[in-house]
C-alpha cells in the first residue's frame, strides 16, 4: 500500500475541528518510582528532538544520569545495532526501520504494564502495521519531509518539487536514502515502496538528471545549513524549518509539503536489544508520554504530538496546533505517503544512493 493505517489516523486528527481547551485542574506531575537512583541511562536519538530541559528533568526527578547520542538518519541506527548493541537502553527509530529492526530481532519486547502512559497515545496511532500490538516501539513525533526554503531566495514560494531541482543556488538534501528516492519514485508515478530494480534505477536517474544544484547531503541538519547560508533550500523535516524561524527570531523561513506529494513519518521509542537498563528504559518511555513533557517536547520541535491527553488538556501551542505545515488539513494528507520495510529490495537501495551521492558530489 502507499499509505499506511496510521496515515488515516492522522488524516482523521488532521481533519477534526481544532479544539485547544483551558485545564480544569493541574495534571499531576509525573513521578519517577523509586529504587533508579545512581543508575544510568543511554539514549540514541536524531538531534534537537527533546526540550531543552526534558533529559535533565528526568535525571532530576528519578536521580539518574543520562548518556545522550545522536544520529543522522535511520539507515545509521540500522547499522549499529546489527553490528551489536554498544550500550544503548533507548532508540527512536522510524516506522519502517522499527519493522527491520524488529524482524532481525535487535528490539526488546515492552512489558507495557511499566507504560501506563501508553493510554495518553492518541489511539488511531496505536496497533500500527509496522508494530502491531506496540509489541516492540510506542509513537515518539510524527511529521512530514518537503522542502525548507529561505523567502528571500524565493520570494514567490514553493509550491513544487520541479522549484527546487531548477533553482539556480545551491541546495541542499537530506541524506536520506528511503526519503529522498521516495520522493523522486513518487514523481516518476511509482510506488515509494516499490522493490523492483527498475524502478529504483529510474528513481536513481530522475535524482542524477536533478541534482545538479545540490551542494551537500545533509545528516539531519539541513536547517543548520540554511541558517547559514551556504544553501537556498533543504529538503527537511518540518519541525526543523520551524524551529529556524525561533532561533534567529525572524520570518525568514518557510517549511511547505510540495503539491505532488510527501513523505509522512512517525518516529518510535524502543529498547536495542541486550539494553543494559531495560527497567529504566520503560520508565524513561513513560515519562516521555506523561501530558506536560511530550506537550514541551512537540512544543519545543514543532512536531506533531501523539499524546491525545496533552492535546486535551490545551498544552500543545494553539500556534503550532492550527499550523498547517505540522498538523496538515485533510487536502495536503491526501497526497501523503509513507514508507514500509523493503527487504527484498535493502541493498537495491543503498546502492542506488550511493551512486546519487557519488555523482552529485564529483
Amino acid at each position: 500500500m502507499r499509505k499506511l493505517l496510521f496515515a488515516m489516523g492522522l488524516a482523521a486528527l488532521a481533519a477534526a475541528p481544532v479544539m485547544v481547551m483551558a485545564q480544569d485542574a493541574e495534571l499531576e506531575p509525573w513521578a519517577c518510582p523509586e529504587g533508579f537512583e545512581g543508575q544510568t541511562l543511554s539514549v540514541y536519538n536524531w538531534s534537537t528532538y527533546v526540550a531543552e530541559d526534558t533529559i535533565s528533568n528526568f535525571e532530576a526527578l528519578c536521580g539518574v544520569t543520562v548518556n545522550y547520542d545522536v544520529f543522522g538518519n535511520n539507515e545509521e541506527v540500522i547499522a549499529r545495532l546489527r553490528q551489536g548493541n554498544p550500550g544503548y537502553d533507548i532508540v527512536v527509530p522510524t516506522d519502517y526501520a522499527v519493522t527491520i529492526l524488529a524482524a532481525e530481532g535487535l528490539l526488546e519486547e515492552l512489558d507495557q504494564a511499566n507504560i501506563p502512559n501508553l493510554a495518553n497515545v492518541t489511539e488511531s496511532l496505536l496497533d500500527q502495521p509496522f508494530d502491531p500490538g506496540n509489541v516492540y516501539s510506542v509513537p515518539y513525533q510524527w511529521g512530514t519531509i518537503g522542502v525548507g526554503y529561505n523567502v528571500n531566495a524565493f520570494p514567490d514560494g514553493i509550491t513544487s518539487w520541479s522549484q527546487l531541482w531548477a533553482h539556480e543556488g545551491p541546495v541542499a538534501w537530506l541524506d536520506d536514502q528511503r526519503g529522498v528516492m521516495g520522493i523522486a519514485l513518487n514523481l516518476l508515478g511509482l510506488d515509494p515502496n516499490t522493490q523492483e530494480p527498475a524502478d529504483i534505477e529510474a528513481a536513481r536517474d530522475f535524482l542524477i538528471e536533478n541534482g545538479s544544484n545540490v551542494q551537500v547531503f545533509a545528516a539531519d541538519d539541513g536547517q543548520a545549513q540554511l541558517l547559514a547560508g551556504n544553501v537556498d533550500a533543504t529538503i527537511e523535516y518540518n519541525g526543523d524549518i520551524f524551529q529556524l524561524n525561533v532561533e534567529c527570531e525572524c520570518e525568514d523561513y518557510v517549511y511547505v509539503v510540495p503539491e505532488e506529494g510527501a513523505q509522512l513519518w512517525m518516529d518510535n521509542l524502543a529498547i536495542p536489544m541486550d539494553a543494559p537498563n531495560k527497567a529504566l528504559a520503560e520508565v524513561f518511555i513513560d515519562y516521555i508520554l506523561d501530558p506536560q513533557v511530550g506537550a514541551d517536547i512537540s512544543n519545543y520541535t514543532a512536531y506533531g504530538s501523539p499524546n491525545q491527553a496533552a492535546i486535551d488538556a490545551g498544552l500543545i501551542d494553539e500556534e503550532l496546533l492550527t499550523n498547517p505545515g505540522i498538523y496538515p488539513p485533510e487536502e495536503i494528507m491526501m497526497n501523503l505517503y509513507s514508507l514500509i520495510d523493503v527487504p527484498d529490495a535493502e541493498v537495491d537501495y543503498s546502492l542506488a544512493w550511493d551512486e546519487v551521492k557519488v555523482s552529485l558530489s564529483r
